[in-house]
């Protein structure tokens, strides 16, 4: 079974080049030029785009060459919260597939109350640590600052429950990462602990989440294939990058020159 969702992941790749899907991102001060660099990378195309009074513009140009929306509240303010709401109700009226990341997410009331707002609209995929999970899900201890304090494993729980109640596909990423629908669940290792030690490197992953779901129909499935897809390249990066400084560089390239055959013979999904 590991092996056909390696496939999967494979397929996955080669779909996003193919088709270079339109990617709209809300994507925080800190993660806007790792993001977008991530994307074309891949194979994508970013549009870094924040204004409400654009919000209209961008949910039909996606719709109609089914692009997707990515909204990160890492250095939200009213206003870009404001616009973030536009733009999250613009993605659902015209069902424009769309991810939320919750960053810093239990850290403060203003945040808490960003995600909130925004999980009305019913993003299609909730992307974030444990920390960040478990504080959507409403329990306490949410991380320090924008740092998990807790693991991927303490907060599958938690994500099951808040896919489940919303309807929702839930992506908790740590040290194994898990994909949830609630009912079923995949399991994706991989990756390698300097990841965490270039900042915004989560926030990209969340943009390519974006750029898998806007080609892959299964959308469960092409979540898991696009987070194995990273931390394969970021495994590959750790083996050339004495430092996070090289690192950055090395998993830009690796994004671009990754081959199909080398995810079918390295990533490991599986159901749990």
């Amino acid at each position: 079974m590991s092996k056909n969702l390696a496939l999967n992941a494979g397929e996955l790749l080669e779909d996003i080049r193919k088709k270079s899907p339109l990617i709209w991102n809300f994507s925080n001060f800190v993660s806007m030029d790792i993001a977008a660099n991530a994307l074309l990378a891949i194979g994508a195309s970013p549009a870094m785009a924040h204004a409400k009074e654009e919000a209209n513009d961008f949910s039909q140009i996606c719709k109609a060459i089914n692009g997707a929306l990515t909204i990160n509240i890492g250095t939200f303010d009213p206003y870009w919260q404001e616009c973030a709401q536009e733009a999250a109700n613009e993605a659902s009226q015209n069902e424009v597939p769309w991810v939320l990341d919750p960053v810093g997410a239990g850290a403060s009331k203003f945040r808490n109350k960003n995600v909130e707002e925004l999980m009305k609209f019913k993003p299609t995929i909730l992307r974030g640590n444990g920390s960040e999970i478990m504080a959507v899900a409403g329990i306490a201890g949410g991380g320090k600052g924008v740092d998990s304090t807790s693991s991927s494993n303490e907060a599958l729980d938690a994500a099951k429950s808040i896919a489940t109640m919303n309807n929702i596909i839930v992506a908790v990423t740590g040290e194994t990462d898990y994909v949830t629908d609630g009912k079923q669940t995949y399991s994706i290792s991989g990756g390698h602990e300097m990841m965490t030690k270039v900042t915004a490197t989560g926030c990209a992953l969340t943009c390519l989440i974006g750029a898998a779901i806007a080609v892959g129909k299964d959308k469960l499935l092409s979540t898991a294939s696009i987070i194995a897809i990273y931390g394969l390249a970021g495994e590959m990066a750790s083996k050339t990058s004495p430092g996070p400084g090289s690192l950055r560089v090395n998993l830009l390239d690796n994004l671009r020159n990754l081959t199909s055959k080398q995810v079918l013979e390295n990533v490991i999904i599986q159901n749990v």
